[in-house]
């Protein structure tokens, strides 16, 4: 043993390294607000220090109800610094959700932006017992405090940590696009560890400028903070999405690194073509959350001369990247597992199957959860234990390997589509769909069909008025195999999306659950 050796250190001990060796370097940036690292850091201690003296404890739960911003960002950083969990909670749940998270994850503290507060003190009947502590980003009102309460005349050096690698760091629940929303918790010695091999898979360094367009409580966004951060560079956060305020940022910022959901590239895409925006800048993007189509992909090739780095991952700790340079020629693919990561896939009998052959894909690495909180049985369902006694993570994602190695993804297993005894994936017809120059969005769905049990819909949002339904329908058919001939096309004015950008099927199925076909 290296007698000169201290024990690997987590994160909140990084970023107060930082704070002293890159001091006057700008950590974050919101609109015209401006933190240094001294004073980012300076900020999320005096955070910590004022939730210790109030009683918040190693591992307790404090909630996260907040829009981007400063108070968000010390929040987060404040409640990880302390050795609490943070517990970020996605705004656009309803109120009942919001509840039942809450509830689960047993928080004894709240932190809310004022807007957000309003909300929750009409919830006051609903919130956990165990809550101890309510706290806003505005002025105190009835029993909750202010956040300038909350850090008056708390010191800025950094807490002296009580907690290690298997303290529990926060808790992301899931969006619930397949079922009831579960509590995702990562520790600290994992969340650093996935800030590490992340930020190396995705191009990230000390001279990063980060530009964060989705809400923080979203794992997207805690990947791109955490990348940037563990190197040392800048934060610049927006309140919310805008494509033409993406491309003033990125110009007046020098932006360097981004990720965010196909969509929203889509939209900066449209403005590019229009010959709006400079991105010279741009050293390093990530598209995740949900397909990203072939086309958009070259189109984002084409337009933004960094390329873009697809990520196919779960919170839970599942990810494969594509390197730029091994796009062409590869469009649809989702690249190879993380460094130290490992993948295979497993048939319906968990069998481990060959290249080229469907099934659920598996993965296993440091990267990984400790598990569902307060959820075994849930635990205990995503595990598969292979013929050598190894335990790996199920993803309920559909994919094959190539020869080469490269991943590509079939659709959700929970997506998929059983139609006269034939496994449907709607991710294939949707590419094929994709190509129609008539079609801005458009999701496939199974309906009740009589003959078939169920049968495919593609649900369309036109890219214009004069889109047929039945033309749509006869020029899509002609270009799919038989078993994947569409029932219907029906026009729709939008689809539903969580934050994260993922198509929420189940709400679809559930809305056109009273149509059959023959």
């Amino acid at each position: 043993m290296n007698r000169f050796d201290s024990v690997a250190p987590l994160m909140p001990e990084i970023f107060s390294l930082h704070g002293k060796w890159r001091g006057a370097k700008d950590a974050v940036i919101c609109g015209d607000a401006r933190w240094s690292w001294a004073e980012f850091c300076a900020a999320n201690h005096r955070f910590a220090h004022g939730l210790r003296a109030r009683g918040v404890r190693t591992g307790d739960r404090v909630a996260i109800v907040m829009s981007n911003g400063l108070p968000m960002v010390q929040a987060i950083f404040g409640i990880m610094a302390s050795g609490a969990c943070s517990v970020p909670i996605n705004l656009s749940v309803s109120d009942d959700a919001l509840a039942g998270m809450l509830s689960d994850a047993g928080i004894v503290a709240l932190v809310a932006t004022a807007e957000q507060a309003v909300r929750i003190r009409k919830m006051a009947g609903s919130l956990p017992a165990s809550l101890q502590l309510l706290v806003t980003d505005s002025h105190a009102v009835d029993d909750w405090i202010s956040l300038d309460e909350l850090c008056a005349g708390q010191p800025e050096s950094m807490p002296s940590p009580d907690y290690d690698g298997d303290t529990p760091l926060n808790i992301i629940y899931s969006s619930g696009t397949t079922g009831l929303p579960k509590g995702i918790l990562h520790n600290h010695r994992g969340r650093r560890d996935w800030a590490y091999d992340l930020a190396i898979a995705l191009r990230y360094n000390g001279s990063a400028r980060t530009l964060l367009t989705i809400g923080l409580y979203s794992n997207i966004s805690w990947v791109a903070m955490l990348c940037t951060l563990i190197a040392g560079g800048t934060l610049v956060v927006q309140s919310r999405f805008d494509a033409v305020e993406f491309l003033r940022s990125t110009e007046e910022e020098g932006i360097t690194h981004t990720a965010m959901v196909p969509i929203q590239f889509q939209r900066v895409v449209e403005l590019l073509k229009a010959g709006n925006g400079d991105v010279s800048s741009m050293q390093g993007m990530m598209s995740c959350g949900s397909p990203l189509h072939e086309s958009l992909k070259q189109e984002i090739f084409e337009y933004f001369p960094c390329g873009i780095i697809e990520l196919y991952g779960l919170t839970e700790g599942i990810i494969t990247t594509l390197e730029p340079e091994e796009a062409e020629g590869r469009w649809s693919s989702v690249g190879k597992p993380l460094i130290g990561t490992d993948i295979c896939i497993v048939d319906d009998n968990d069998r481990v199957v060959g290249t080229n052959q469907s099934g659920e894909i598996v993965s296993r690495g440091r990267i990984s959860m400790p598990g569902y909180w307060a959820r075994e049985d849930a635990t205990l369902e995503a595990e598969f234990i292979d013929a050598s006694g190894v335990q790996w993570l199920r993803s309920g994602d559909i994919g094959y390997v190539d020869d080469e190695g490269y991943l590509y993804i079939v659709d959700r297993k929970k997506d998929m589509i059983l139609s006269g005894g034939q496994n449907i994936y709607p991710q294939d017809i949707e590419a094929i769909l994709f190509d129609h120059p008539a079609i801005d969005d458009v999701a496939v769905i199974g309906l009740a069909s009589a003959r078939w049990g169920e049968t495919p819909v593609a649900l369309v949002v036109p890219a214009d008025t004069g889109c047929e339904p039945g033309s749509l329908k006869e020029w899509a058919n002609s270009h799919l195999g038989k078993q994947q001939r569409l029932a219907d096309v029906i026009l729709v004015d939008e689809l539903p999306r969580n934050p994260n950008g993922k198509i929420l099927k189940r709400e679809l199925r559930q809305q056109f659950k009273d149509r059959e076909y023959g």
